[in-house]
């Protein structure tokens, strides 16, 4: 592992909490905070090195000279992946959703920010049907990929396993214990099952799921063993995982003139558009304290701004 990489990935980062200023906060006597974790690394941000920084060392440990993980086309953790990976030393390789974007990949770069960042960084990509993609996790798949790729360390789409809820119980610190209820955005179910270990006995969590359905209860109780501390809140995915509509990226624009803070639209902007709408229903009692966690997701913007404008839709704003 090369030493600058080491450095980085052993080091303990503790993100600054900001307040949030908002009327409907001071109307409701609520008080909110930012976790920013999105300040870590434009690329390995938030929870992603959280999540990679034991992974990556176990990988080390193992003396794994590649890395293979899976995800969608503007999937935030297939790039902190490639960012990581070259990072510490490793190779990697993308097994993407969608045997279509293989088909002309210069093409797919040229429109693929999150896609392009990754190739820069080194990544190889494989393009599978959804299919396919589908079978991902069978042993006969893994094995195939053994066949093609050699000995790899193999990290889960959304980069959730052991080691990534060990790296994401470091997400809080002393300084959060006076908050009563901590936020967070649900993806795999990593992040929350961290922070519901590391909580103290009179806090929440309430986690925000990016997806529809409500498989992932489920997979959050397979790291968090009998707590009780933890509930999500269902109606903020917005139709779905990537789905949006006019107010959540009105919302968005509107959140990073307010504060300066840049949220996407994928995880974050939802979440805070859940504990905004929960505030003005007085879901939270007066004078609770707030502790939003910014898993960072930025790079993604780009993309969807792509996406926004093809339809003529109002883009979200860069600060």
């Amino acid at each position: 592992m090369h030493n600058t990489a080491h450095t980085f990935f052993n080091q303990e980062f503790v993100s600054e909490n900001q307040q949030i200023h908002l009327p409907i906060l001071e109307e409701k006597k609520v008080t909110l905070f930012i976790k920013r974790e999105d300040v870590i690394h434009p690329f390995v941000s938030g929870n992603k090195f959280r999540k990679l920084k034991y992974n990556l060392s176990e990988a080390k440990k193992l003396k794994k000279k590649s890395l293979l993980t899976f995800g969608g086309a503007y999937s935030n953790h297939i790039v902190a992946t490639a960012v990581a990976g070259k990072l510490a030393g490793f190779k990697t390789f993308g097994i993407v959703r969608g045997d279509e974007l293989g088909k002309n990949l210069k093409q797919t770069l040229e429109e693929n920010t999150t896609l392009r960042e990754a190739h820069e960084n080194g990544m190889k990509f494989n393009f599978i049907s959804r299919e396919m993609y589908r079978q991902k996790d069978s042993f006969g798949f893994t094995e195939k990929m053994k066949n093609k790729y050699g000995d790899f360390y193999l990290i889960p789409e959304g980069g959730t396993n052991c080691l990534a809820v060990k790296g994401c119980q470091e997400i809080l610190s002393d300084q959060d214990n006076n908050f009563n209820y901590i936020c967070c955005v649900v993806g795999t179910g990593g992040t929350i099952a961290g922070i519901i270990k590391s909580l103290q006995n009179n806090q929440k969590v309430i986690g925000f799921p990016a997806l529809k359905g409500n498989f992932l209860s489920e997979e959050i109780k397979k790291y968090t063993i009998n707590s009780k501390n933890w509930s999500l809140q269902n109606d903020y995915h917005f139709g779905g995982y990537a789905k949006y509509n006019e107010e959540l990226i009105n919302f968005i624009n509107k959140f990073t003139e307010n504060t300066g803070i840049l949220l996407d639209p994928i995880y974050t902007g939802k979440m805070l558009f859940g504990i905004v709408d929960l505030v003005k229903k007085n879901h939270f009692p007066t004078n609770s304290k707030i502790l939003a966690i910014h898993t960072g997701g930025l790079q993604g913007i780009a993309g969807f701004n792509r996406k926004l404008e093809k339809k003529n839709q109002q883009i979200i704003k860069s600060l």
